[in-house]
């Protein structure tokens, strides 16, 4: 392959890819692994927090966010790229609560950030998002998740992994995903997940967990509470 299509974001390789969105993809894949499953009444998403050092204070890595009260997001790959998104997110959903005086629907604001994303893959000088998102919500029609890569492709998950072990964690999902789970058991099903792949020891300060139920509040679980998951699982 040449090296004039391998550097260029614009520009089609002789087999008609873009290469630099396969690199991007491949940064995603480096990083953590990171879940979420779709219950009945709800949604969980999960991942694994690990520490370059342990000299740095686990409670400053936030990998669960909210982008409103009623959706939030995890991502892997590299974490800076991904505070781009949050930014973008958070400021069109205020957006349409001003225009519309309501909250902004899950699809909505999925299909803004895949713009967002879709763009810097067609524009000179820029290089793609080096993260992949799942994003998990509740609205009038119910609980949702995405996921939305790189490309800006996007799709409607029932359970979905990104990141390094997504191939053995997505194996483990559709062994285990019923379509009547409910939030509990999607939640007991996440942390086995990160489990069967997970290098040393799982406790509360390596994982992080966040769900959102029929309340419509997606929330970031305290670590006592994934402490106490977690012994649920033992």
């Amino acid at each position: 392959m040449s090296s004039d299509t391998s550097f260029s974001l614009t520009t089609f390789s002789p087999s008609g890819k873009l290469v630099q969105i396969e690199y991007a993809l491949n940064a995603v894949q480096a990083g953590s692994t990171s879940l979420a499953i779709k219950a009945t009444n709800g949604v969980v998403v999960a991942t694994e927090k690990k520490l370059p050092t342990p000299l740095i204070d686990h409670t400053t890595l936030q990998k669960v966010v909210a982008l409103t009260d009623h959706i939030g997001m995890v991502y892997s790959g590299m974490g800076p790229d991904s505070r781009v998104l949050v930014k973008q997110g958070r400021k069109h959903a205020e957006q349409y609560y001003r225009m519309y005086k309501e909250r902004i629907p899950v699809s909505q604001l999925v299909r803004h950030l895949a713009s967002v994303m879709q763009e810097y893959t067609q524009s000179g000088g820029v290089r793609p998002f080096g993260v992949s998102l799942l994003i998990a919500g509740f609205d009038e029609t119910g609980p949702h998740l995405y996921q939305v890569d790189p490309s800006g492709s996007y799709w409607a998950w029932k359970a979905s992994a990104i990141g390094k072990n997504m191939v053995n964690a997505n194996t483990f999902l559709e062994k285990r995903y019923t379509t009547d789970m409910e939030l509990e058991d999607a939640i007991h099903t996440a942390i086995l997940t990160l489990k069967e792949g997970f290098d040393g020891q799982i406790n509360d300060k390596n994982i992080e967990i966040g769900i959102i139920g029929k309340d419509k509040v997606f929330r970031v679980l305290s670590p006592s509470e994934v402490k106490d998951y977690l012994e649920e699982v033992e």
